[in-house]
């Protein structure tokens, strides 16, 4: 089964890449979790889907312009191994990837909310971080983090908690269209600027 879902990654890979044209930079947006990992959750909502609905809002942000192609590690609520996503980014070899996530505490109700960021361990890495961070209020940059994203994807990648599942504030932001479209706004400013 592993070998069909490589085999997948490969071929969808292959026929994006003979369709996107050569001056076209790729970014890569990786919503995290999907299909029956779930992610954190609270109250019935699910960090898969309010991170596949941001990414999709960046995607659809950024379909007008002739610089880059924003293209999802996954477009729909499917389980994706994170072996099989870092497979596609490297096969892709993108500009960058952001991989997009939900933060969580052990509280009932979060006394911390807003951005966390984890790099990679090299200079593009933290200077993608700083640049997200500078856009949103600013965020607080963790440093590097041993996840298999992180450490796999060949390409500058930067892990972004946008916010707590369990801080009523961030929940509610970030299942509304309006911090769906700010959101994406801020990221398509980063993208134009880096």
């Amino acid at each position: 089964m592993k070998g069909i879902k490589l085999f997948a990654a490969s071929f969808f890979a292959a026929a994006f890449l003979s369709f996107t044209p050569e001056n076209k930079k790729l970014i890569v947006i990786d919503a995290g979790h999907g299909g029956t990992d779930m992610g954190s959750t609270r109250e019935g909502v699910y960090e898969k889907d309010i991170v596949l609905r941001i990414g999709k809002e960046i995607q659809k942000f950024n379909s007008t312009q002739n610089t880059y192609e924003v293209i999802l590690t996954r477009d729909y609520d499917t389980e994706s191994p994170l072996s099989d996503r870092t497979t596609l980014i490297n096969k892709l070899n993108p500009e960058m990837v952001i991989s997009l996530h939900m933060n969580s505490s052990p509280h009932k109700e979060s006394e911390r909310s807003g951005q966390e960021i984890f790099t990679q361990n090299t200079d593009a890495s933290r200077k993608l971080a700083e640049k997200i961070s500078q856009k949103f209020n600013p965020s607080f940059i963790a440093g590097e983090k041993n996840l298999h994203i992180l450490r796999e994807s060949k390409a500058p990648t930067v892990l972004v908690e946008l916010g707590f599942m369990n801080s009523t504030k961030d929940r509610e932001y970030l299942t509304s269209e309006k911090g769906r479209q700010e959101i994406a706004r801020k990221f398509t400013e980063i993208f134009k600027e880096y």
